[in-house]
């Protein structure tokens, strides 16, 4: 059966209806999992198969049938290890169709068919009885249902569940425990991902201070974690501002509860700076001892350890509501709230002198809600997004290029979304000229007009390009037409190309004369060689001496399907590669000029100018603001042998 799907194309703003077959979304879906890059982390597969083996030797030594259930299979690895390790029998939970019928196949191929039964449902569907898809309640229970973030794959209701209906009271877990560890720092970097921070413009009447609005300033954010490598991030960029601290362990082996609550623990500042970030990660325990650790800690926690790389797990970064000034030798309550699925953090300075009872009705004024953005800000713009728009470097690329191009009469406007380009015009032109921006997707900017006196410098229009009316402009020829360009729904560098679309739909009301600022841009690319990400995309074969072939074979098809041929969107400083080939521009785009009718394409061959493995191409955009001003989305400079 066949299906129309309607897309929005993010380069050209239209809308296009694609026929897609009835496989479509499980193709997405595996196209995007990260099963490989799991089946990959040596470190967690032995782990997991020693604390399987331990828990199935604890359960034997008791004299009782070794009972698995295996919630989340995937693959069913795990529950051929139960298998492996002397498990009478095994039930392998898992709610992907396609995924379970996957894992029956590798289970069968590996000869475990008659000790492993796959379930295709959700754990929470699942019977125990004579009549059920168990026979008894388990006294073994196997999982892997964390992410970076540990309990934002819906671990905690899942175990909850679990316990309540599928396993028996004192039944061994693998993992038996996780733990999860936090530290405070002070970072601009980090904290430029989620501030604004003042812009300073040289105009030629003195400096003007572009300031954000207070509802921006006083906004708590969002509570969504941003998990990052962690270990890319060099020292010199943050400063630690506490000793690692213990938040709070689950025990599996227990009842758990997935309601809301929160964990309060006394810190001693070790430094004095500003406390803004929160960086936090976990481990867990396979066996009761603590023997068997697998452990998400970044560098500088355990600077003798060998690292294991993986992306399916990585570190969290917490952004605190606000920026909080502290002396070393303080004490402070570092608050970790949680619900079902999420985590977020408070810091709040220790009362002197404070007693018993003074702690409790202190721990009692901690807001347990998680923080939701209130300037629109937040929403409009991703952290990547802040980041961009707080760097001083790319932000003063525009301010050398808009003093190159704007007169006293210039009639401005500027195609981007939640862009600070207008404020930057009118700051390096003339007062009485007023300048028109066109937000077709705005999130209440006028606040930030507001905030610097601008409402009636800057009209907003809020209308698409090829709406725009003469009436909009007051009858007036646009002279110079600028952009970033930036777009909320653009995912790959070439997707903020729409800018050059909107310039097209709006050529009728352009002055013969008009100057577009970027004036072009060109895309590059470079292949490389990865230190680690070609993991996600590398076929397995075995792991851990089982056959996982079937998975291999999955992916490899899901991959060849249309849309997951495209690239995909990383921040390769969070993934170390080495160039084997100089960067070389594929294509140029002439914003001066509309875009074309025919098809604009290219084809070559790239000389490969070092030894390695070539496992892919990185791509990048570079915007021609002026004559030689430029900003790249990529490649900042070559270092010697990267």
């Amino acid at each position: 059966m066949k299906t129309f799907c309607g897309r929005a194309n993010p380069t050209t703003g239209s809308m296009e209806w694609l026929e897609e077959g009835e496989d479509y979304d499980y193709h997405q879906e595996i196209a995007r999992s990260r099963y490989a890059d799991m089946l990959h982390d040596k470190d967690r597969n032995v782990k997991y198969y020693q604390g399987i083996r331990a828990a199935v030797s604890r359960v034997k030594e008791r004299g009782e049938k070794a009972i698995v259930l295996d919630i989340g299979t995937g693959t069913g690895l795990l529950s051929m290890m139960a298998a492996s390790a002397g498990a009478d029998f095994c039930y392998a939970i898992e709610v992907f169709k396609p995924m379970a019928n996957a894992a029956v196949k590798i289970v069968e191929k590996n000869g475990f068919s008659d000790k492993i039964k796959v379930i295709n449902k959700h754990s929470t569907e699942v019977t125990v009885g004579p009549d059920g898809d168990m026979q008894c309640r388990a006294n073994i229970l196997v999982t892997e249902l964390f992410d970076t973030e540990l309990i934002g794959e819906g671990a905690l209701p899942t175990y909850e569940h679990a316990h309540k209906y599928l396993v028996q009271e004192g039944c061994e877990a693998v993992p038996h425990r996780a733990t999860v560890y936090a530290q405070v720092v002070e970072s601009r970097r980090m904290w430029s991902w989620k501030k604004l921070f003042p812009v300073h413009v040289e105009a030629e009447d003195g400096e003007k201070i572009l300031v954000p609005p207070s509802e921006m300033e006083n906004c708590p954010g969002v509570s969504s974690v941003c998990d990052i490598q962690l270990n890319q991030m060099p020292s010199s960029d943050f400063n630690t501002l506490s000793d690692v601290v213990t938040m709070f362990s689950v025990d599996f082996s227990k009842p758990v509860e997935s309601a809301s609550t929160y964990y309060r623990v006394q810190l001693e500042a070790v430094k004095s700076g500003k406390a803004q970030i929160v960086f936090s990660w976990w481990d867990i325990d396979m066996d009761p001892s603590g023997m068997i650790n697998c452990t998400m800690a970044p560098y500088w926690v355990k600077p003798t350890s060998a690292l294991q790389w993986r992306d399916h797990w990585m570190q969290c970064v917490y952004f605190l509501p606000c920026e909080e000034p502290v002396l070393q030798g303080e004490k402070w309550y570092l608050t970790a709230c949680r619900d079902e699925y999420s985590v977020w953090y408070n810091l709040q300075r220790a009362r002197e002198g404070e007693n018993k009872a003074d702690e409790e009705e202190h721990a009692a004024d901690v807001c347990v809600e998680s923080p939701v953005c209130r300037c629109c800000a937040h929403v409009l713009w991703n952290r990547p997004r802040f980041g961009e728009l707080n760097d001083q470097t790319r932000t003063l690329q525009y301010i050398k290029s808009l003093r190159k191009v704007l007169k006293t009469d210039s009639v401005c406007l500027c195609i981007s979304d939640g862009s600070l380009l207008p404020v930057l015009a009118h700051y390096l032109g003339a007062k009485q000229v007023q300048y028109f921006v066109l937000f077709f997707r705005t999130l209440h900017f006028n606040l930030f007009f507001k905030a610097n006196h601008l409402e009636d410098k800057i009209k907003i229009i809020e209308a698409r390009p090829e709406l725009l009316k003469p009436s909009h402009l007051e009858d007036k020829k646009i002279s110079v037409l600028v952009g970033e360009p930036f777009f909320t729904t653009s995912l790959l560098p070439w997707h903020n190309l729409y800018f050059w679309y909107a310039r097209t739909a709006v050529s009728s009301h352009l002055a013969s004369n008009v100057t577009v600022l970027p004036q072009s841009a060109s895309l590059h690319m470079m292949i490389v060689e990865f230190q680690d990400l070609w993991r996600i995309r590398s076929p397995c074969g075995t792991c851990e001496g089982f056959d996982v072939q079937t998975m291999d074979d999955m992916i490899k098809d899901s991959l060849n399907f249309r849309e997951s041929k495209e690239a995909e969107p990383h921040p390769l400083w969070e993934y170390p590669c080495k160039s084997l080939s100089d960067p070389r521009e594929v294509l140029a785009f002439d914003f001066t000029k509309p875009v074309p009718q025919h098809c604009l394409s290219t084809e070559g061959s790239v000389k490969l100018s070092r030894k390695g493995k070539s496992h892919g191409a990185v791509l990048w955009m570079e915007y021609h603001l002026a004559a030689d001003i430029s900003v790249s989305t990529g490649l900042m400079q070559l270092s010697n042998g990267k």
